[in-house]
């Protein structure tokens, strides 16, 4: 089996949305994202899942400046990963259909991960 990386973006109309939640509203969103989480470790699939906090430090060029970032200003904003074991792309694709970051309009990139041997 291949891995593949579900990289989930927000934009900054969905990270309103999350902003705008009631603490019932989260914790329902959050259950939402533990039951499909789940539902790839119990397939025995899942790999490793985290959020990523907001801000942090970005670190470009060949002087290797460092700036805050990123900021909710931009387009799309990574806030979290998946990473599962898939027999094919279409598999990874098919499970990512089921993320909840699309109730807020936010979209999942399906990447396989690189084998260096």
């Amino acid at each position: 089996m291949d891995k593949y990386m579900m990289i989930f973006r927000n934009t900054p109309m969905s990270e309103e949305a999350y902003a705008q939640m009631s603490p019932e509203e989260m914790q329902a969103s959050l259950e939402k994202w533990n039951t499909w989480i789940g539902g790839i470790a119990a397939q025995g699939k899942l790999v490793g899942s985290d959020a990523l906090e907001g801000g942090g430090k970005i670190v470009s060029g060949a002087k290797k400046a460092v700036t805050d970032g990123p900021y909710v200003e931009s387009k799309e904003l990574v806030s979290g990963y998946l990473i599962m074991q898939a027999a094919s792309e279409a598999e990874a694709v098919e499970n990512s259909k089921g993320c909840p970051i699309f109730e807020i309009d936010g979209s999942v990139e399906v990447r396989k991960l690189m084998v260096f041997e």
